[in-house]
């Protein structure tokens, strides 16, 4: 069942410092060559600018560590993550890698390449600091693997308000109404929706199913409440076949950004992203509410469709000490505020600066924090299935953008 926002939100607490030297929790020393090497995605516009703010600010609180920046840019990580196995295997860590927060953390736990770190939740006080049910997600049997940076909403609807405004449209509240307005888009030659390569494909999809099947019946398909065989679960995936007929599929971009310039360009009149988008935009020098803008992906308003970009201890890090460093800047005040505002999503932390987030951010931060949202987890990116049953998603989701078969696919997808 998705969850209130009210039940989700604890109190805050005070902002936390750096301290010189972490404990270790085994005791165990590193190579003391003063160096962090950090292994994640982000690579591309949007997410290096708030990689980079958040580099600052660690190098500042600690000059004798050397940031090793081991980025790998693609497919909202989907090439990192190919990377990175290949090195978990050989026994060759980073010394800290990014994961999203939730289930795709369950096959390097069960392998047993990351450590448990409820000894710094325990030192830097963050479970008084982090969402309750944000702790939830990252917990496994009671253990904590991992610090979250952030918070993202993946359930948008990214428009040009121009072009909208020229032939008399609003977002649309609904995925039919959104179907409506694609034959209007194009018989004036205007692409309805713009998409990339098969992970936005996947994104697509948990936002049509969120939309038509709501917060509960979304979140039943990942916890066996609701049946994928089901009657509306079966109108929910045919509809999304429907969506997809408006796109450009057939010559999809190859990321998701040279998809979402389509629609700056004046193209294409919608793209589904996740709020990373207003990052990306802002680099481009454009400005929220005139040359682009945003609505809740058609039937999810009052829903946040969350993920959470994270932090790991691999077991055998080379430079232990250091990478707890990293973590714990990465939990901090200060390093989510340098982060968050140029990433394009909002702090994991309770008590940080909203005085920071400013435009779209503001608006995310005021729905992040209303007691009356709903929060679900994302599919696409991590929060509510584990790597096999994503894969299987995946593999499936491939046939199904092909055949068409609703039927066929719900039995691969319902694990």
């Amino acid at each position: 069942m998705g969850l209130s926002r009210r039940n989700l939100l604890i109190a805050g607490g005070l902002t936390i410092g750096l301290s010189a030297c972490s404990v270790t929790g085994d005791g165990t020393a590193d190579d003391g060559s003063g160096k962090v090497e950090v292994f994640s995605w982000w690579a591309g516009p949007g997410e290096k600018e708030g990689l980079e703010a958040l580099v600052a600010d660690f190098r500042q609180r600690n000059p004798g560590i050397e940031f090793d920046n081991a980025a790998v840019a693609g497919g909202a990580g989907t090439i990192a993550r190919t990377v990175l196995a290949t090195r978990l295997e050989n026994n060759d860590p980073p010394d800290s890698y990014q994961v999203h927060a939730g289930l795709e953390l369950d096959s390097d736990i069960e392998a047993g390449y990351v450590e448990d770190i409820r000894y710094l939740y325990d030192q830097q006080h963050w479970r008084d600091r982090l969402p309750k049910g944000l702790v939830e997600a990252l917990t496994f049997d009671g253990k904590i693997y991992s610090v979250p940076v952030n918070i993202h909403r993946a359930n948008l609807l990214w428009h040009n308000p121009a072009l909208l405004k020229a032939r008399g449209l609003t977002p649309p509240t609904s995925w039919a109404q959104f179907l409506t307005q694609a034959a209007t888009l194009k018989a004036a030659g205007i692409l309805p929706l713009s998409i990339g390569p098969a992970w936005t494909q996947k994104h697509l999809l948990e936002c049509v199913l969120l939309g038509e099947l709501g917060a509960d019946g979304y979140t039943g398909l990942w916890n066996g409440t609701t049946d994928w065989k089901a009657a509306a679960t079966q109108e929910a995936l045919a509809l999304f076949v429907r969506v997809l007929d408006q796109s450009d599929i057939a010559t999809a971009a190859g990321d998701w950004q040279p998809a979402l310039d389509k629609v700056v360009a004046g193209t294409a009149a919608y793209n589904v992203m996740g709020d990373w988008a207003d990052a990306y935009l802002r680099t481009k020098g454009l400005v929220f509410q005139e040359g682009y803008s945003v609505a809740a992906s058609p039937g999810s308003d009052k829903v946040y469709d969350f993920l959470s970009d994270s932090f790991t201890l691999p077991k055998g890090a080379p430079r232990r000490r250091a990478a707890e460093q990293w973590l714990i800047e990465c939990g901090s005040v200060s390093g989510q505020d340098a982060f968050n505002p140029q990433k394009g999503s909002v702090p994991a932390r309770l008590d940080a600066d909203k005085a920071k987030y400013t435009g779209y951010l503001a608006l995310a931060i005021a729905e992040w924090t209303d007691s009356a949202t709903r929060v679900v987890g994302s599919l696409t990116h991590g929060v509510v299935a584990g790597t096999v049953r994503s894969a299987a998603v995946d593999a499936a989701l491939a046939l199904f953008v092909q055949d068409r078969d609703t039927m066929k696919f719900a039995a691969a997808a319902g694990g």
